[in-house]
Parts: C-alpha cells; structure tokens; sequence
C-alpha cells in the first residue's frame, strides 16, 4: 500500500514496533478482497493502522480494515491519517453544498470501540480546527502539524535570518501564523479576473529574501505555483 515505506521508516525508529502485514487483493469485480496476516499476534497488542485517503478508490477497502481492527482484541486502536483530504469541504456557502468533511469525520467516528476504549484518531495538519467537532464521542481526534519540524530544518540554514514565511490567502494565515512568528511574514490575497483567480501580494516585501510557502492546504499546487 502506499505507506508501506513509511511505515517501515518510522520502525526502523524504535525497537518496540513491529510491523504487520494485509493481503490487499481484489475479487473479479475489483470490489476488495482482504486478509490481516497472522490476526492472534495482535490480541493484547496496541495498533496503529497508517492510513492514505489519497483518493476515493482507496478509502473503502481501507475502511475495512480500519473497522475490522479494533475487533481483534486489541489493548489499543490508533488511525494515524497524514491527510485528511475532505479537510476544505467543511462548510456550506449556500444551500445545496454538501460538506464532506463532516461526512468523513462521521464515518471515522463510527470507528467500533476497541478493549482499551475509543479510538485515538491522529490527523496532521487539518484544514481548520473546529473541524474537531465534526467527530463523535466514539472516538479521540487529535490534530497534530508538521509546523515545529519545519521551524528546525528553518533555524538550521546557514542564512536563516533572510527567510520569510509567505501564506498565500488570509486562510492561511489564520491557520499558521502564531506557529511561525519568529519569521518575517508576507500575505497574498486572491482576487477574481473573470473566470480566473490570481494570486497577487497583500503585505510583506520578499526583496532579498529567501520565501517559504505555507498553504493550510494543497491539492493540485497551482496557488504555491501562482504564489511563486
């Protein structure tokens, strides 16, 4: 699957993790067809399940696991998800818009109750916070961010003190800014010409300046390239 690599990165970390492995196959009909290789050596273990919401083809057959998991008698469930990709859907502008965020947040908070209790649900880097309260009471959202990682790689440069931090709309600006005020800042703005959105510069002056992007979310990447 597609965080295999990953997950034997963060193994290779800590002797008291021991990784485990699911035949992800499929019937003739391509709907999913999964087995969770030797299931008794989980029963008094605690789990945690990487998953990749990369796309909806992947989300159900990994829903299915997910569920099957805390069934197995385990001391603990975790749901570690790096992105949670229905994160800008979170509200309605006009009648009629759905918000899949709440859809998905339900559906994780239907998570069935392991030995040790609600499930723990760890997402980096969430679009906006109170999404929190999407969740149900089944289960434990955490919402952790990636922001002190990057502050460190920053601090190490050689020429740290000529970098600025450059947030492409106020959204991500709200969303980052208090993580990241040891740097010198700059705030795009979009704005509507006809049909198209262009990226143009609100506050800040990057002249001589090393800039680091920060969005509250990226799909395709076309606001850090207009950003540029």
């Amino acid at each position: 699957m597609e965080c295999e690599e990953l997950a034997r990165k963060v193994a290779a970390h800590s002797q008291l993790i021991t990784l485990q492995s699911i035949n992800w196959r499929s019937f003739d009909d391509g709907f999913p067809n999964l087995f969770i290789n030797n299931a008794h050596d989980i029963r008094g273990q605690h789990v945690a399940f990487l998953a990749s919401f990369s796309s909806p083809a992947v989300i159900f057959e990994q829903l299915s696991v997910i569920y099957n998991l805390p069934r197995l008698f385990v001391a603990s469930f975790t749901l570690v998800l790096p992105f949670f990709p229905t994160g800008s859907f979170e509200r309605m502008e006009e009648e009629g818009d759905v918000a899949t965020a709440f859809t998905m947040a339900r559906i994780l908070s239907n998570i069935p109750i392991s030995r040790g209790g609600p499930t723990s649900v760890v997402i980096y880097d969430i679009h906006a916070l109170q999404e929190r309260f999407y969740f149900g009471d089944h289960v434990l959202p955490l919402f952790e961010t990636g922001i002190p990682l990057l502050k460190q790689r920053l601090h190490q440069l050689s020429d740290a003190d000529k970098i600025v931090v450059a947030f492409p709309d106020d959204g991500a600006w709200k969303r980052f800014h208090k993580l990241l005020d040891h740097f010198p800042t700059i705030i795009c703005t979009k704005v509507r010409e006809g049909d198209k959105r262009i990226v143009q510069l609100k506050e800040g002056n990057p002249t001589g300046c090393h800039v680091v992007i920060v969005d509250d979310l990226v799909q395709s990447g076309g606001t850090l390239i207009e950003c540029q």
